[in-house]
């Protein structure tokens, strides 16, 4: 380590600062400054002889230097008249002094501070200067009474070395009485300095040294390793202790104010404080306690025998107990209390005291009403927070029950048990649903019984996990709608049986003979046609299907890319991206009744008539288009026919691959990836950096996965709370037209992606009518598959209501839209401004209800055939 520079006075009152990485040539500085600690008065020099400094502070001779200097280092050219700066700055670290006597050394890694008192520079001097630099404490030199008194006033060191061998040059002891004399000394360590006692002369008193305020007595050694011991052994001693001291009253002002009863007792169990709160729990006054043995007090006859021997057989060990106890008041009550016993142990390993802190147990009516005593007195002038008035009542409420289950008579479970709870609960990790249940609960303390009781059973409600799905009744519940919540809204974890289903990937289907595009332009003159209404929400997807032989969604796709520019934004060729539709395209299943790849380009017809919105367009960015578009396309590839539900009741491959968890989603978005990257061919992400595919990729999936039912209302009414609501309250509140709720925060942005996904997949209900009866024939003719291929294997019947020889479409129809559909589009019509859509959904269920009113199985009015 190299030598720290270091500032010294000489007899003529000169300060020098010496540094090692300087050259040997002295100068000579003098004037007057304002520093940080205030006026800075004198006469500076600098040398920067390297050889007047040690190379090590192992090695380092102050004693050498000094002879150094007495040889003529000082150099030539000082004057008392030359000015020049009052503070050096030496290797980085600045040097400054508090008046012309007094120098400092300083670092950054403690926070203790030294003033040496020395009229003259000696080696004794140098001996402490350097044991502080070693130290790593922060040192001043002050050579006069009067600046060191300055000095210490500005400072407040913590350890103060006066020279007490040569009266001659000031009274040391008269220093310390003047140090003494302030407010500050009272938490100073000071030390004298005495000089050898020679053979001649007997020991010398340390009493005088005392009565004049002095703390210890330092012989006279000029090795920088005794000082550097001398002033360890105080820093660890007394300066540690002043530390704490110093705390002390803020400490208990902390414990008068703390709602929490405490007691502090001797290792013998005398107690030595109880805090206002104690009082007031037990009925004692401070006085009547302090000093008397704990056997001494009245014990409640409700404990078990051998409760107290067990807590001291385990806090004698050092041990902490907490557990349930009961105590008597001075009125003679019992009282159940929560009690945390902490032993203190002190140096050496000792026991020194022990702390209790006691809380009541709300379980009886007599501690309700103690409780409520110890909070009205005296409390009510203190102001806390809602939060920290709830994390009280929460570890009562919590702790109560976990006793209750398990009576007092269980020693071994309590103190198994209770500090599990206590550290769940002293977690800070807060969802916005706890700040919510932490506003009720406060808000619960001082409010009516009536309101009380009904905030608990709010409380119920919020602790639930189900917060989002609708609870249907168990009365008169309709079985159409029953069924969809079931079939749609869980992962069929009823019941698993032994049988296996299986599906293949139609990755090689066989497709008529119609010739793929060579470009977006080379289509086929009948499939051009169609195209040119697909911004219309009018357009037939049936027709296009029919037209391309069941294969839509590679012209769709051609076409809806074209036009928002995805192969420029991906920076790939219109063949890589003709490529990969057709992969897409060929794994999805033809034989599908309704989960086909005409779905998908119908999916993605709605998501490119939802992009054209004004609010959705000036929400999202580009990278949220290509997402959302990509995201549609792929968003059912691979799909069996069959819902989650079955696919996990038969044990399927893929429910044992996603743990019966969002099981097709998960399938159709990993499995999307896998087909576009495992080809250079088609991989329309093989041009873009890591950076935005990552972002990209994310979006993809977090669309995909949002198209999964168990999380329908979760995903609505958080559209509605983040997105509706403040939008309607900025358009309240303003004549002029709102901005984006979207633009530039990330997380509306995904929950607009989020609700145009799930619309766009389910928007059947909305499209003109022939196109919507059309849907609903293919949906429950999947269903009716599925509930066929249920009973042919043995598997639970996950929707009984849509048997092909007894379902109402009709009811089923109305059902889903009553359930799912009606409110996840207001609140997107609300956002999108879909007119066109929200009128063709109020068609097409008054369709279903004339159906449903004539009692007809069929689709359509028999005036229609």
């Amino acid at each position: 380590m190299g030598c720290a520079p270091s500032i010294h006075v000489s007899q003529s009152g000169v300060i020098y600062c010496r540094d090692s990485d300087e050259s040997n040539s002295p100068r000579q500085t003098t004037g007057v400054s304002q520093g940080p600690a205030g006026p800075l008065h004198g006469l500076f020099v600098q040398t920067d002889a390297a050889d007047a400094i040690p190379q090590s502070r192992a090695s380092g001779s102050p004693g050498a230097a000094r002879a150094r200097r007495a040889r003529g280092e000082l150099g030539s050219g000082s004057s008392a008249g030359s000015a020049g700066p009052a503070a050096t700055t030496c290797r980085g670290r600045r040097r400054h002094c508090c008046s012309s006597a007094e120098a400092e050394t300083q670092t950054s890694y403690t926070s203790v501070k030294v003033l040496l008192i020395f009229a003259k520079e000696d080696s004794q001097s140098d001996g402490f200067w350097w044991a502080c630099d070693r130290a790593g404490y922060s040192c001043n030199i002050a050579r006069t009474p009067e600046s060191a008194l300055e000095c210490f006033l500005d400072k407040h060191h913590e350890i103060i070395v006066i020279d007490h061998r040569q009266t001659q040059n000031f009274d040391a002891e008269a220093v310390c009485r003047s140090i003494r004399a302030t407010n500050p000394s009272e938490h100073a360590v000071i030390l004298a300095v005495v000089s050898q006692a020679s053979g001649n002369y007997e020991e010398a008193s340390v009493l005088p040294l005392l009565h004049a305020g002095f703390n210890r007595r330092f012989m006279e050694n000029s090795s920088i390793i005794a000082c550097y011991n001398e002033l360890i052994q105080i820093e660890h001693g007394e300066v540690l202790s002043q530390f704490k001291l110093r705390a002390c009253n803020s400490v208990f002002t902390a414990l008068d104010h703390c709602h929490e009863a405490i007691e502090i007792t001797s290792d013998d169990h005398v107690i030595q404080y109880v805090n206002p709160a104690f009082e007031r729990m037990m009925g004692y006054h401070k006085g009547e306690l302090l000093g008397k043995e704990l056997a001494e007090l009245p014990k409640s006859d409700k404990n078990r025998a051998d409760l107290l021997d067990t807590i001291n057989t385990c806090i004698k060990k050092g041990k902490e107990w907490q557990g349930v106890y009961y105590a008597r008041r001075k009125s003679g009550d019992s009282i159940q209390q929560h009690v945390k016993i902490t032993p203190v142990i002190g140096q050496g390993g000792k026991i020194r005291h022990f702390v209790s802190l006691k809380k009541l147990c709300c379980s009886t009516d007599k501690n309700k009403q103690i409780l409520k005593i110890h909070r009205d007195s005296g409390d009510n002038s203190q102001t806390e927070s809602h939060s920290f008035r709830y994390k009280n009542r929460r570890k009562e409420s919590i702790d109560v029950k976990s006793i209750s289950s398990r009576g007092s008579d269980a020693p071994s479970l309590q103190n198994r048990r209770y500090p599990s709870m206590a550290r769940i609960h002293s977690m800070t990790i807060e969802a916005p649903i706890t700040k919510v249940i932490n506003i009720i609960n406060a808000a619960q303390e001082n409010s009516p019984v009536t309101v009380a009781e009904a905030l608990d059973r709010v409380l119920e409600i919020l602790r639930t996990t189900e917060l989002y799905s609708p609870q249907l009744g168990t009365k008169d519940e309709d079985p159409h709608t029953s069924d969809l919540v079931g079939g749609l809204m869980t992962d069929g974890l009823r019941r698993l049986s032994g049988n296996e289903y299986v599906f293949t990937k139609n990755v090689h289907q066989s497709h008529s003979h119609l010739a793929m595009p060579g470009t977006i332009t080379d289509v086929p003159p009948s499939v051009a046609q169609l195209l040119d209404n697909e911004e219309s929400w009018e357009f037939n997807i049936f027709e296009l299907e029919a037209v391309t032989h069941k294969r839509p969604l590679v012209y769709l796709g051609l076409k809806v890319f074209s036009r928002f520019g995805v192969c420029e934004f991906l920076h790939c060729s219109e063949t890589t991206l003709r490529a990969w539709l057709q992969v897409i395209e060929a794994n999805y299943h033809s034989s599908n009744a309704y989960h086909n790849s005409t779905h998908a380009a119908d999916v993605l017809h709605a998501t490119a008539f939802f992009l054209g919105k004004e609010r959705v367009k000036g929400s999202l960015d580009q990278l949220d288009e290509v997402a959302a578009l990509i995201a549609a396309t792929v968003h059912d590839v691979d799909h069996p026919g069959r819902t989650n539900s079955f696919l996990c009741n038969a044990g399927s491959e893929l429910a044992v691959l996603y743990n019966d968890t969002a099981v097709l989603e998960s399938h159709h978005t990993a499995l999307a990836f896998q087909l576009t990257v495992k080809d250079s061919k088609c991989n329309i992400f093989k041009n873009i950096d890591r950076n935005h595919y990552r972002t990209l990729r994310q979006a993809i999936i977090d669309m995909v996965l949002a198209t999964e039912m168990t999380k329908h209302f979760e995903h609505v009414n958080k559209f509605v709370n983040s997105i509706n609501k403040p939008m309607a309250a900025e358009i309240d509140g303003s004549d002029c037209e709102c901005s984006p709720p979207g633009k530039n925060f990330p997380e509306n942005q995904t929950l607009i992606k989020r609700m145009m996904i799930k619309c766009a997949d389910v928007a059947n209900p909305c499209r003109p009518l022939d196109l919507c009866i059309e849907w609903a024939g293919r949906i429950s003719e999947e269903y009716f598959a599925q509930t066929d291929e249920e009973k042919r294997q043995g598997l639970p019947v996950v929707m009984p209501v849509f048997d092909r020889n007894t379902c109402s479409i009709p009811k089923s129809q109305i059902s889903f839209i009553d359930y799912f559909i009606t409110d996840m589009f207001d609140a997107w019509d609300a956002f999108a401004h879909l007119p066109t859509l929200m009128q063709h959904l109020a068609d097409n269920y008054k369709h279903w209800k004339t159906l449903d009113d004539l009692k007809c199985k069929s689709l359509r009015l028999p005036s229609d055939s």
